[in-house]
C-alpha cells in the first residue's frame, strides 16, 4: 500500500484530528494567542506612541528652537540619551532678562517664554485642572494656536499684566458648556481672576486642549514669584536661519551662564532623541510579551507529548503499512505547526480588532512588522516545541506501538 504523506494530506489529517479534539485544540492555541496578541499590541501601541509625539512636535512648526535648563543631550557633542530630562531638575533659572537678550537675535522672527504650571482653574459653576502657560504674544504663532472664538492677548497685555487669557478646547467645554459661551466669561487660578478673551481650536494635544494660556508678565504675581521660565522658543520663518539662531542664541546664555546649564536645541532633536528613547523601551517590552509566547510552545509541546501517547496503536499501525520515520516526523509538525499558526492569526485578528477601537483616541498602528513577526514567530514556536514529540512518536517501535494499551 502506498503511503499518502503530501503537504495536502498531513494538513487535512491534521485538521480532521483538530475538529474531533476541538476544546484541546483551542485551549493548546490560546497560550500562542495570548503571547501573539501581546507582542503585536505592544508594538502597536510603541509605534502609536511614536506617532503622538511626532504629530505633536509637528505641530509646533519646522523651524522651532527650543532653549532648556541643564544638559539634557547627556554629552558634550549633544548625542546620547542617557541624561534626558535632567536639565530639569536644575541648571540655569531663565528670567526675564534671558528673554529681552534673546529678542535681539535678527534672524528669530519670534521668541517666546514658557511658564508651566499644573493648577485648578475655576468657573462660577465648575472647576477642572488645568496647563496654565504663561507666555507671550509670539507664542500663538510658534505653537501654531489658532482661535475658535474671540482673540489673543497682544503685547500690551503681556507689558501691562493685564489679566486676559485664552482657554483650550476642551477646558472651555468643560467649564462654560461650549467655546463661545466662555469668552467674555471669568475663570479663577489660586488668586487670580482671569477673563477669557478666546478660545484655542482643538488641537488633539490633551495638554494644549486643558490650558490656560496668560501674560506671562501676570504670572509673576501669586503663580510664578520668582519670574523664571521653563523653557524659551525661538522661532524662524527661514530654515536656513536656524543653524545662525542656535549659535547666537548659544552665545548669548554663555555670557551669563556655563555650558552645560542650559542646552539649545532643535525639536527634530529632541524628537530624535525620543524615538530612541522608546524604541529601546519597546524592545524590552516586547521582549517581556515573548515570554507568554515560549509559555505557550511549551503548552503546544505537553499537548503534542500527550497526543503521542494517545496514538501511539495509530503510528504502530502506519509504521506497518509503510510509513517511514519521516512521514510520522511531518505528521505531527504539521500539527504543531498548524496550532501554532492557529493561535498566531487569531491573536493577530483580536490584536487588530482592539487598535481599531483604540485608534479614534491614540494614534496606534500595525505594520508589516508586527504582522510578519506573529507568522514567523508562531510558525518557528510550532516546529521548535513540537520537533521533541514528534521525534519520539517516530522513534516508536512498530511492533510495541501496535502492542501499546
Amino acid at each position: 500500500m502506498k503511503l499518502r504523506n503530501g503537504w495536502l494530506h498531513l494538513v487535512k489529517t491534521a485538521l480532521e484530528d483538530f475538529k474531533r479534539n476541538k476544546v484541546r485544540t483551542l485551549l493548546t492555541s490560546l497560550g500562542i494567542m495570548i503571547g501573539v496578541l501581546s507582542v503585536v499590541l505592544l508594538i502597536a501601541l510603541g509605534l502609536g506612541l511614536k506617532n503622538y509625539i511626532k504629530g505633536q512636535f509637528e505641530s509646533l512648526g519646522a523651524n522651532l528652537i527650543i532653549i532648556f535648563p541643564g544638559n539634557i543631550s547627556g554629552s558634550e557633542d549633544g548625542g546620547g540619551v542617557a541624561n534626558f530630562g535632567s536639565g530639569f531638575a536644575g541648571g540655569a533659572k531663565f528670567d526675564e532678562k534671558d528673554y529681552l537678550n534673546l529678542t535681539r537675535i535678527s534672524e528669530a522672527d519670534y521668541v517666546a517664554p514658557m511658564y508651566m504650571k499644573s493648577s485648578i482653574v475655576e468657573s462660577t459653576t465648575d472647576k477642572k485642572i488645568g496647563s496654565i502657560m504663561g507666555t507671550n504674544e509670539d507664542a500663538f504663532k510658534l505653537m501654531n494656536i489658532e482661535i475658535e472664538e474671540g482673540s489673543v492677548f497682544d503685547k500690551n497685555d503681556v507689558q501691562s499684566r493685564n489679566k486676559n487669557g485664552v482657554l483650550g478646547n476642551n477646558i472651555a467645554e468643560q467649564l462654560f458648556g461650549s467655546p463661545s459661551d466662555a469668552v467674555g466669561n471669568i475663570v479663577r487660578v489660586d488668586d487670580l481672576r482671569i477673563r477669557i478673551i478666546g478660545v484655542a481650536k482643538k488641537k488633539g494635544d490633551r495638554e494644549m486642549d486643558n490650558a490656560l494660556i496668560i501674560p506671562y508678565r501676570t504670572t509673576f504675581a501669586s503663580l510664578n514669584p520668582d519670574k523664571t521660565f521653563f523653557a524659551i522658543y525661538l522661532g524662524t520663518t527661514n530654515e536656513d536661519n536656524v543653524p545662525v539662531v542656535k549659535e547666537k542664541a548659544k552665545d548669548i546664555l554663555l555670557k551669563r551662564y556655563k555650558k552645560d546649564e542650559f542646552s539649545v536645541t532643535e525639536q527634530t532633536e529632541i524628537l530624535s532623541t525620543v524615538n530612541q528613547i522608546f524604541t529601546i523601551v519597546n524592545a524590552i517590552l516586547v521582549a517581556i510579551g515573548s515570554i507568554s509566547l515560549i509559555v505557550g510552545g511549551i503548552g503546544i509541546m505537553n499537548i503534542m507529548y500527550a497526543t503521542v501517547t494517545e496514538r501511539t496503536k495509530e503510528v504502530g499501525i502506519r509504521r506497518a503499512v509503510g510509513a517511514t520515520e519521516i512521514d510520522i516526523l511531518r505528521q505531527f509538525l504539521t500539527e504543531s505547526l498548524l496550532l501554532s499558526l492557529f493561535g498566531g492569526i487569531l491573536g493577530l485578528i483580536i490584536a487588530s480588532l482592539i487598535v481599531l477601537g483604540i485608534r479614534a483616541f491614540f494614534p496606534a498602528s500595525l505594520n508589516l512588522l508586527a504582522v510578519v513577526i506573529s507568522f514567523v514567530v508562531s510558525s518557528a514556536i510550532g516546529i521548535f516545541f513540537g520537533v521533541f514529540p514528534a521525534r519520539r512518536a517516530a522513534k516508536l517501535p512498530p511492533i510495541e506501538a501496535i502492542r501499546y494499551e
